[in-house]
C-alpha cells in the first residue's frame, strides 16, 4: 500500500534527461511499459526519435542540461504542454577519464563541461521543476548519482567528486522537501554495460560490468519500494559502509 510520498510505479508523466541511451533509456523503457507517460530529453535528437519511434507514446525534446537556460525553458514548455507531469528523473551524465599527474594540465572545458552536465544539470533540474511538482498532489524527484559517489575510482576523479556532490545535494534537498508532498530519490547504480565511460584505458583487474537489462529490472525493483536511497549490486556494500554518515546527517538537521 501506497503511503501518502510513495513514489506509484504507474499511470505517471515522466521526464527523464538522457533518456535516448545507457540507464536512461532503459528506465524510460521500464517506465513506458508500465503505462506511463514518458517523456525523453536528450542532446541528440536521432537517438531521441528512434526511442520513441520504438515505444510509441512515448515523447521527446532535445535539451542539453549543461546549459542553464535550455533547462529553464524545456521546464517550461515541458510543464505547459503535460501539465499532469509528477516525476523528474535527472539521469543525464558524463565521465571522462582525467590524468592530473600528467606533464600537461587537463582539459579545462572537458571539466567544466562534465561539472556542468553531472552536477549543475542535476541541480539545476530539481530547481526547474520544483515550482509544478510542488503543485501536484503526489510527485517524485530521482537523482541518478553512482556507487562511484560513495567510493571514487581515482580514473574518474571529476565524475566521482560531482556523483558525490549528487549524492550530497540530494539528502539535502530531501531534508527541506520532507514536509512537501515530494519524494526525492537517490538511485545510485554500479558499474553497468552501458557506452556512459566512451573509449577508456585497459585495467587489469578491472570489475565486470553490470548488464543494462539486469541493472534495470534491479532498479524498477527498489524504486517501487519506500526507499529513499535505491542502489543497485555492487553498490549495496557502498552504500550500507556510509550509514555513520547518514546517521550523523540526521543527527546535525533536526
Amino acid at each position: 500500500m501506497l503511503g501518502s510520498n510513495d513514489m506509484k510505479m504507474h499511470s505517471n508523466s515522466m521526464f527523464i534527461t538522457g533518456g535516448g541511451s545507457g540507464i536512461g533509456k532503459g528506465l524510460a523503457e521500464a517506465f513506458h511499459k508500465l503505462g506511463n507517460h514518458v517523456i525523453i530529453a536528450g542532446r541528440r535528437e536521432d537517438v531521441l526519435k528512434n526511442t520513441c519511434a520504438a515505444n510509441p507514446g512515448m515523447s521527446y525534446t532535445v535539451l542539453d542540461v549543461a546549459e542553464a537556460a535550455g533547462i529553464r525553458q524545456v521546464a517550461e514548455s515541458v510543464t505547459s504542454k503535460f501539465p499532469a507531469l509528477n516525476c523528474v528523473i535527472n539521469n543525464a551524465g558524463v565521465q571522462r577519464y582525467v590524468d592530473f599527474s600528467g606533464k600537461k594540465p587537463p582539459d579545462e572545458k572537458a571539466i567544466q563541461e562534465e561539472i556542468d552536465t553531472n552536477l549543475l544539470g542535476t541541480i539545476r533540474g530539481c530547481a526547474a521543476f520544483l515550482p509544478h511538482l510542488r503543485s501536484m498532489e503526489q510527485a517524485t524527484i530521482i537523482n541518478v548519482s553512482s556507487g562511484l559517489a560513495l567510493v571514487p575510482l581515482s580514473m574518474f576523479p571529476v565524475y566521482c567528486a560531482t556523483k558525490a556532490a549528487v549524492h550530497s545535494f540530494s539528502l539535502s534537498l530531501r531534508h527541506q522537501l520532507r514536509e512537501t508532498k515530494v519524494k526525492l530519490i537517490e538511485l545510485i547504480p554500479p558499474y553497468v554495460a552501458t557506452d556512459l565511460g566512451g573509449s577508456q584505458p585497459p585495467r587489469i583487474g578491472a570489475p565486470t560490468p553490470m548488464p543494462l537489462n539486469e541493472f534495470i529490472a534491479a532498479a524498477m525493483e527498489g524504486l517501487a519500494s519506500d526507499a529513499d536511497e535505491v542502489a543497485v549490486g555492487p553498490a549495496k556494500a557502498f552504500l550500507a559502509a556510509h550509514a555513520g554518515a547518514r546517521a550523523a546527517f540526521a543527527g546535525m538537521n533536526r
